[in-house]
């Protein structure tokens, strides 16, 4: 029985021919059965051969169709050509073209043409035997309902298809959205994932090995300077490593048991701890407060230590030597001030420009994302004088 479905809907054309082979059938049989025909045989076979036309293209050129019909019908009326089995195509060509999403005039005119079809057909042809004119009434009305049932389904077929197809329409445009969502959702995380872990490796490692090449150095002449140099280096790889974890933290899923492991992100009441691990590290750092300080967002909190991470150690890894920098936190009533600057040579002009070349400079890259996150604003580049200066305004409320 599938098949016979299958096969139905893959040949519609075929199928509507079968009917009209069928309907011209019964027409033949109702001409030659005794009927008012008469001597007009030729008319009646005309006429139901070009109605069977009809039912066999009713959905390959629908309009056109039922504009035959309407011709036909006018036909009939004014040759005498009384009803009969082939204007059966009226109500199915009316159905057709209700059903098609087609020109609304097509559908106006096929309403028109069933509702007015049986008063047109009484006045042609009033009943016999019947002279109260509240039967004939009657009669038309009953003769009518057949007509704009048809145009009633066909419309409400055609209002269904086009509400099936516009749930469909809005089903595949939220998908292809959330796909869209889920990308940049990707694309940003994997963005903060790379902002993370750059912060996490240049700072923590440059200063290992800066440590390390000073405990090499005195490592003979002075025996304790170098053992806490190495006593530095161990306690900042175990910093590295705690903040790697929480890094992995966060791309893992369901495994809360090591949630003991991760450590919490890093805010602004950690700057001054690691002003003095820079200082540790052999960099002259002048550390400053200025305001009130008081609790602030998270992201803003993580952006401003990030920024001057970052900041102090691209100062270590550009300054030259005998470098010297200075971080000031501005505590305002809308937002924090950042001010980090260093007196040393500064990095080349391509470090800080479109990412420089051979894919350096995301450290800057890297602190503008973040500012552009919290809604703030971010000023890098060589200060007046010698030496690179970075500038930040973090707002307390994102920016809309």
């Amino acid at each position: 029985m599938q098949r016979l479905y299958d096969f139905i809907r893959r040949h519609p054309t075929g199928v509507d021919t079968f009917w009209a082979v069928v309907l011209f059938g019964f027409s033949l049989l109702w001409v030659g059965s005794g009927s008012p025909a008469g001597t007009n045989v030729p008319g009646y076979l005309a006429v139901g051969a070009l109605y069977s036309l009809v039912i066999a293209l009713r959905r390959r050129a629908p309009e056109k169709m039922l504009v035959l019909t309407v011709l036909l019908g006018l036909v009939q009326l004014a040759f005498g050509i009384v009803p009969f089995m082939a204007d059966f195509a009226m109500l199915v060509i009316i159905y057709t073209v209700a059903a098609h999403d087609g020109p609304r005039w097509a559908s106006r005119l096929a309403l028109a043409g069933g509702l007015s079809a049986a008063t047109l057909s009484q006045l042609r042809w009033p009943l016999e035997h019947s002279s109260s004119s509240a039967a004939t009434v009657f009669f038309t009305i009953i003769m009518t309902v057949p007509f704009a049932l048809a145009w009633v389904l066909g419309d409400s077929l055609r209002t269904r298809r086009a509400y099936f197809a516009q749930l469909e329409e809005r089903a595949s445009r939220l998908e292809k959205e959330r796909e869209a969502q889920a990308k940049v959702a990707v694309a940003a995380e994997r963005a903060r994932i790379a902002r993370e872990l750059h912060d996490v490796v240049a700072h923590n490692v440059s200063v290992m090995v800066v440590q390390a090449d000073g405990a090499a150095y005195v490592m003979d002449s002075s025996p304790e300077t170098a053992k806490q140099a190495l006593e530095t280096i161990a306690g900042t790889g175990r910093q590295a490593l705690a903040e790697m974890r929480r890094l992995l933290g966060i791309l893992r899923t369901g495994e809360h048991q090591e949630a003991g492991e991760y450590v919490p992100q890093p805010d602004v009441q950690q700057i001054e701890d690691l002003v003095e691990q820079v200082r540790g590290a052999g960099l002259a750092v002048d550390f400053k407060i200025e305001g009130t300080p008081r609790p602030l967002p998270s992201g803003v909190e993580l952006t401003a230590y990030r920024i001057v991470q970052e900041a102090l150690t691209n100062s270590r890894k550009h300054g030259g030597p005998d470098v010297g920098a200075s971080v000031r936190l501005v505590y305002f009533d809308d937002g924090l001030g950042l001010l980090v600057e260093d007196d040393g040579r500064g990095a080349p002009q391509e470090m800080y420009e479109d990412g420089g070349a051979d894919g350096r400079g995301h450290g800057l890259i890297g602190m503008r994302e973040r500012v552009g996150m919290v809604g703030g604003t971010l000023d890098a580049g060589p200060r007046p004088g010698g030496g690179f200066r970075i500038s930040a305004l973090l707002p307390l409320k994102p920016a809309h």
